[in-house]
C-alpha cells in the first residue's frame, strides 16, 4: 500500500545503507552531501576547508534521556568521537530514568555551572526543559537537541534522526504489510511526555486516516523506556485486546522487551510486532521469527552529527539559521531547514536478509 500521493516501497528503504557506519550521502537540502561535493553556496564557512576554524579546547556536554540505554550509549560514543577528534572535551551527564525530566534539568544546570560551550540533549519534554535551556542560551552556551526536540526557541539546532512523517508512515506500513492492512493495532511507546514518540504517533494516526482505513489503533501503552514496565504493558495490551493483530513499539527499549516476551508466548505467530530497534538487540528475534521487520537509523552517526553541529555553533561558524551549513566529518554537509532542523536521512528497514550486515 502506498502513502496517498507518494510513491514509495519498503524495498527501496531497505536498500538504503546510508545509515550504516561511514554512510554514503543524500543530496536533498538538510541531508549530507557526498564528501567530494563542492561546498553549497548557501553554507556559511570562512574557509575552503570545511573543518577549518572549528575551535579546539571546547567543552561539549551531552545529556541523553537515560544512563542505562544501549541506544544512547551508541549515540554518546559517536558524539565523543566527533568531539575528541576535533581537539575538544566531551562530558556526559545522564538521568537515571528515561522518565526523569527533572534529572535532565539538573544535568543542564550542572553543565551551565561547569561552563561548557555547548549542550547536546535528547529532550524528555517539549516544554519542561525550556526554562533551563533558555538560561543556558542566555549564558552564551549553544544548545543542540537530537533524537527528541524541544520548542525551537529553546535551542539552536535540532538534529532529527529522520523526518517524523517518514517514521510515522514506515511504522504503519511495516505493521500493515504483516497483518494484511486490516485489523486492530496498538502502540507500546516510551514516556507520555516524550516529544519524538508523541510526534511519531500523531503521524501514525494521520497515515491511518489517510490511506489505511481498515486498520485502527485501539490502545497506546507507555513503558517509560523501562524493560520490566514495557514488558508488563505489552502483556496488558495482549490480554485486554483479544482481537489485536499487531503492535508497534517506536522505542528501542520497548521493542526489545516486547519481542522478548512474545518470543516465548502463545501469541508468537498470531500477533505481529514491529517498531524501532537496534540490529544487535533485535537479531535473535528476527532469526527466530518473532519479528519480521523493524526500522532504525545509526545512533552513533546521529550523535556524531549532533556533536559537529555543536562544535560549529560554539566556534561561531553558524548560528542555527536556515541555510547555514556545517560539516560533519566522515558524513558530509548538513544544512538546517526551517526552525533549525537537520534531518539525518530516511530510516533503514531491517529483516532476516540484511540484519547481519549491521553491527550496532
Amino acid at each position: 500500500m502506498q502513502r496517498a500521493g507518494v510513491s514509495r516501497s519498503l524495498t527501496g528503504l531497505a536498500a538504503l545503507l546510508a545509515l550504516v557506519l561511514g554512510s554514503t550521502a543524500c543530496d536533498d537540502a538538510g541531508s549530507p552531501a557526498p564528501d567530494n561535493e563542492d561546498r553549497p553556496s548557501n553554507a556559511v564557512a570562512s574557509s575552503t576547508d570545511p573543518k577549518a576554524d572549528i575551535k579546539k579546547g571546547l567543552t561539549i556536554g551531552f545529556v541523553p534521556k537515560q544512563a542505562d540505554s544501549a541506544y544512547f550509549a551508541l549515540a554518546g560514543r559517536g558524539g565523543r568521537k566527533a568531539v575528541t577528534d576535533m581537539g575538544s572535551t566531551f562530558v556526559e551527564k545522564a538521568p537515571e530514568s528515561a522518565a526523569d525530566t527533572s534529572g535532565q534539568v539538573a544535568a543542564v544546570n550542572a553543565l551551565r555551572a561547569q561552563g561548557v560551550d555547548a549542550i547536546v540533549i535528547s529532550a524528555q519534554s517539549t516544554d519542561a526543559l525550556c526554562p533551563a535551556l533558555k538560561k543556558a542560551l542566555a549564558d552564551g552556551i549553544k544548545v543542540v537537541t537530537y533524537d527528541s526536540d524541544t520548542r525551537p526557541e529553546c535551542r539552536n539546532i535540532f538534529v532529527s534522526q529522520a523526518s517524523a512523517q517518514d517514521l510515522g508512515w514506515i511504522e504503519v506500513e511495516l505493521i500493515g504489510k504483516q497483518i494484511g492492512y486490516r485489523g486492530e493495532i496498538a502502540v507500546l511507546s516510551g514516556g507520555r511526555s516524550a516529544t519524538n514518540q508523541n510526534t511519531w504517533i500523531r503521524y501514525m494516526k494521520n497515515e491511518l486516516a489517510d490511506g489505511y482505513q481498515e486498520m485502527k489503533i485501539v490502545d497506546i501503552a507507555y513503558g517509560d523506556d523501562d524493560p520490566a514496565k514495557s514488558r508488563a504493558e505489552f502483556r496488558r495490551l495482549l490480554a485486554e485486546h483479544p482481537d489485536l493483530k499487531g503492535v508497534v513499539s517506536p522505542t528501542t527499549v520497548g521493542l526489545k522487551a516486547a519481542a522478548d516476551y512474545l518470543s516465548v508466548s502463545p501469541y508468537k505467530g498470531k500477533v505481529a510486532l514491529t517498531g524501532l530497534g537496534t540490529p544487535n538487540d533485535m537479531r535473535p528475534y528476527v532469526k527466530n521469527g518473532t519479528v519480521e521487520q523493524f526500522a532504525l537509523w545509526d545512533p552513533s552517526e546521529l550523535g556524531e552529527v549532533a556533536a559537529h553541529a555543536a562544535l560549529s555553533l560554539a566556534s561561531g561558524k553558524i548560528s542555527g539559521k536556515a541555510g547555514q551549513g556545517f560539516w560533519a566529518v566522515g558524513t558530509g554537509w548538513f544544512i538546517p531547514a526551517e526552525n533549525g532542523v537537520v534531518t539525518l536521512g530516511e530510516p533503514t528497514v531491517f529483516d532476516a536478509k540484511n540484519i547481519d550486515v549491521y553491527d550496532f
